[in-house]
């Protein structure tokens, strides 16, 4: 059984409520914390979580804590695309989210792998679209703190109004009728449409607007930051 506290207390230490990660203080101050824990866990067995909360709570942690130990191995940058060792955006993407370097449970993952294959496939739960991170300031917000099973759903939960009630991820214009929303609900269309006969009903169910929005309601998707999601202090 993975212990998530480790993980939950750097979380609380180096986050802040809007998402934004203190990355100067967490290399400075405990540059090898993260690591030390994510190989503590390298060999566990994957058969001790065979619940579907355990196991959302476990990949949605791990996918983030993947993610932000290898922003602070390439720290200081700004965005986690364009300047990757100055490769073009969309090889700097691949690079990041493509490639098998993260180790758990006797065999290698990519993020991707973790995200589709696992999270999405597997566990078809659409929320965690609102959870995991890329470590830009146009995913979600990173929560500080972390997952624990027995409170996943109702992290998920929150994580999904807290999304779809920040005008910078979704807003309605009266003046225009149109919904703008952030672009994750184009990329994954289908999986919330699994659960919901449209986007806009989709948003809905938790936007707190008086507005009924309907599949005829207009969608125009946001532009997407790609830049770190990081907090100076």
């Amino acid at each position: 059984m993975i212990d998530f506290e480790p993980w939950d207390r750097l979380l609380r230490q180096y986050v802040d409520h809007q998402g934004r990660v203190n990355y100067l203080a967490w290399k400075t101050e405990q540059p090898q914390a993260l690591t030390d824990w994510l190989s503590t866990q390298k060999n566990l067995s994957l058969k001790s979580h065979t619940q579907p909360q355990e196991q959302l709570a476990l990949w949605i942690n791990l996918y983030n804590a993947f993610t932000i130990s290898r922003i602070l191995e390439l720290y200081p940058l700004d965005s986690i695309l364009p300047k990757i060792f100055g490769i073009p955006n969309w090889l700097a993407f691949l690079w990041f989210f493509q490639r098998r370097v993260y180790y758990i449970f006797g065999q290698r993952y990519s993020l991707a792998q973790i995200e589709n294959q696992i999270l999405r496939d597997e566990l078809q739960e659409p929320r965690i679209h609102f959870a995991i991170v890329c470590a830009s300031v146009g995913c979600p917000l990173l929560r500080s703190g972390a997952y624990f099973p027995e409170q996943v759903i109702q992290q998920l939960d929150e994580d999904a109004h807290r999304f779809m009630n920040n005008p910078q991820k979704v807003r309605y214009d009266s003046h225009s009728q149109t919904l703008y929303c952030n672009k994750i609900f184009q990329w994954y269309r289908q999986d919330f449409l699994k659960v919901a006969p449209s986007i806009p009903e989709y948003i809905c169910s938790y936007l707190k607007t008086d507005v009924p929005l309907t599949v005829a309601t207009p969608i125009s998707y946001l532009d997407y930051d790609w830049s770190l999601n990081q907090r100076i202090s």
